[in-house]
């Protein structure tokens, strides 16, 4: 698949298959997709992925999240039980939970810096999914930025910025694509100065 087919044809992919993937084959698009560009060659990306049984102690830490955050306010308690296991057996059914974070840098600059190679990097891990059949939805849900979400899951808030959670597996369904606006809504060219 070449990189202009990879890019126009990626989907994010809401509906997986109930196979894992291989280790080898996750190993070789997290390392292969460490060519994104970064300043001061840091490397800032980590990945931590919660497969198996640790996909239990993941939906129990998002469930508490959204408890704190007020998600279920307004509902009875038996309305709150079967949203909470909806969304609870709706995570166990994904594959695959690849949290994407970053060590936090005291200099903001290089802090947006290294946020910014790390989605570069998400965006090469999707790419590169892509074309080993794997689909990616790449999530960046309110609980991201929970700092109790953060302990739960051993990363102290301080210390370390949640990016993202790409959820991965072999797609069951790919949506169909929705078209992109003409570049010339999105691009300008200047050629002279306007200072004049």
């Amino acid at each position: 698949m070449d990189l202009q087919t990879a890019i126009k044809e990626r989907r994010s992919i809401h509906d997986f298959q109930p196979q894992e993937l291989e280790r080898g084959l996750m190993k070789h698009i997290f390392s292969q997709a460490s060519w994104a560009p970064n300043h001061r060659m840091k490397e800032p990306w980590n990945i931590t992925v919660f497969q198996e049984e640790a996909k239990l102690d993941y939906a129990d830490a998002v469930l508490d999240s959204y408890v704190r955050n007020g998600f279920f306010e307004g509902y009875e308690n038996g309305k709150i039980n079967s949203m909470k296991k909806g969304i609870r057996d709706f995570l166990i059914s994904i594959p695959h939970h690849a949290l994407v974070y970053l060590e936090k840098d005291k200099d903001s600059h290089k802090f947006e810096e290294d946020y910014a190679a790390v989605c570069a990097y998400i965006q090469n891990v999707q790419l590169l999914a892509w074309e080993e059949g794997v689909g990616t939805l790449w999530t960046t849900s309110p609980y991201l930025n929970d700092p109790l979400f953060a302990e739960d899951l051993g990363l102290p808030p301080s210390k370390y910025k949640l990016a993202a959670v790409l959820q991965m597996g072999y797609p069951k369904k790919v949506p169909k694509f929705k078209p992109r606006s003409p570049i010339e809504e999105k691009c300008t060219f200047v050629h002279r100065s306007w200072k004049k």
